[in-house]
């Protein structure tokens, strides 16, 4: 391992290009994707590639994070690109966000290196889907079932590299979420608060629900999940939460049951083809036809094997059912419980990437749109960044909030712990992150899935 050294950069200087440094810091924090699943992002930055792209589409509807985190840390989010690029080897780093962001265009445009440019995206969905934005800010393709890296080219999103710039450069370990709070509520605001802090306080920063009934989704209205408790506790991968009317056709979709489902899809699929003509990675050139699945599931005597593996591909973006659908199907669902099945029995999807469609750029929904159609224009607000500190008496802390292993405490119940200790630690040889305080306290329990701590 070399020593660290210091380089100019025109976004400030950098602590280091030492490839190892950076890894061991950012594994060390418990960065992992913020804009997903919670990949381990140490284990994404040991690809070698060509580009690193930061997805700073933000597409989904009602959610107001990175469009706002750009223009406040610009300097450190180009940091954390040269970071990752750093890691990776990549000779181009892309930066891929809408027209619209003209406040993080602005801050970001005077402090890019010669080797980082911008890629102006328009405001359509799923922009925000990692090979959808590759394909936009690159021209590359990934191929069904495979990684990015398949391509050369490595995706962060902002808040992800945030977090990498203060692992490498301050040692700092992730212990707080920035995510908006939007829709039926007294004041929508994007703030950052510790992990493991309730939902329902998250909503009392917002000043609380404006209607008698409401229901909640966590994360973005086309990709997140219904809540159906609001003690659920904030973790690293916790976009937003948003909160419409009981009976709005999002919170309706959510709790029907896969039985529900497939009753509908059996009774009133005509098999008209518009969830696949709409389907991006269909778009693309992937196998996926969505239509074909719902059939496939209506009557297996006409499903092919590879019919069925193609289910795997399916980035669950939504479009079939909340844009395509002409009959309220959702094979969204209907592709979640075949990979579901297919994944329990150990199958895999091989298959060729075939030639893009070539109405594929047109095909794609103007957000505008897709706000109209998912009935969200009177909940549809802006949520300026609240910076005010918000300090809970508790928090409590998943062990699992990545993909991979959950870590495994290392405290014990009465332990006093400070801000940023670690608390739990992946197993060895794992997939993995380590989990850390978010606040200064004592242990008050530790269960199979969580650690509480309580404010001393």
């Amino acid at each position: 391992m070399s020593a660290i050294a210091v380089i100019d950069s025109p976004a400030g200087e950098l602590v280091t290009r030492d490839r190892e440094i950076i890894l061991e810091r950012v594994r060390r924090a418990g960065v992992v994707g913020a804009g997903g699943a919670g990949f381990p992002t140490a284990v994404k930055l040991q690809a070698q590639v060509e580009t690193f792209l930061v997805n700073a589409a933000e597409c989904e509807p009602l959610l107001k994070v990175d469009q706002q985190l750009m223009p406040r840390q610009a300097a450190r989010l180009v940091r954390g690109l040269c970071y990752g690029m750093a890691a990776t080897g990549a000779r181009e780093g892309v930066i891929a966000l809408k027209a619209k962001y003209q406040p993080a265009i602005d801050a970001l445009t005077p402090l890019l290196p010669p080797q980082i440019r911008l890629h102006i995206l328009p405001d359509i969905y799923p922009a925000g889907d990692e090979v959808i934005t590759i394909w936009l800010a690159t021209g590359k393709r990934v191929p069904p079932a495979a990684l990015p890296g398949s391509v050369g080219v490595v995706v962060n999103n902002v808040q992800t590299l945030l977090n990498v710039a203060r692992a490498v450069e301050q040692e700092w370990p992730v212990t707080r979420r920035t995510l908006t709070v939007n829709g039926a509520v007294a004041r929508p605001v994007t703030v950052t608060v510790p992990l493991g802090v309730t939902l329902a306080e998250v909503l009392a920063l917002a000043g609380g629900a404006t209607l008698p009934n409401p229901g909640f989704i966590n994360g973005g209205p086309m990709m997140g999940h219904l809540v159906t408790d609001l003690n659920t506790p904030v973790t690293k991968t916790t976009g937003g939460l948003l909160v419409l009317p009981e009976d709005h056709i999002l919170i309706k979709r959510r709790m029907r049951d896969v039985r529900t489902q497939l009753a509908i899809a059996r009774t009133v699929c005509e098999q008209c083809r518009l969830c696949t003509e709409l389907c991006p990675r269909h778009l693309i050139g992937h196998e996926l036809s969505p239509h074909l699945l719902v059939r496939a599931v209506n009557y297996q005597q006409v499903a092919t094997p590879q019919t069925l593996l193609a289910a795997l591909t399916c980035s669950e973006c939504n479009v079939c059912e909340s844009v395509a659908c002409p009959v309220d199907i959702s094979p969204m669902q209907i592709n979640r419980m075949l990979k579901q099945q297919l994944r329990a029995e150990g199958a895999r999807y091989e298959g060729p990437l075939r030639e893009a469609d070539p109405m594929a750029r047109h095909r794609l929904v103007p957000v505008k749109r897709l706000i109209q159609k998912l009935d969200l224009t009177d909940w549809y607000h802006e949520a300026p960044f609240d910076d005010t500190p918000y300090q809970p008496q508790q928090v409590t802390l998943a062990l699992r909030q990545h993909i991979g292993a959950p870590a495994e405490p290392c405290v014990s119940v009465g332990d006093s712990v400070s801000h940023g200790q670690l608390i739990a630690a992946p197993p060895q040889d794992a997939l993995g992150a380590p989990v850390h305080a978010s606040i200064s306290g004592t242990v008050s329990t530790i269960s199979s899935t969580t650690i509480t701590l309580a404010r001393g």
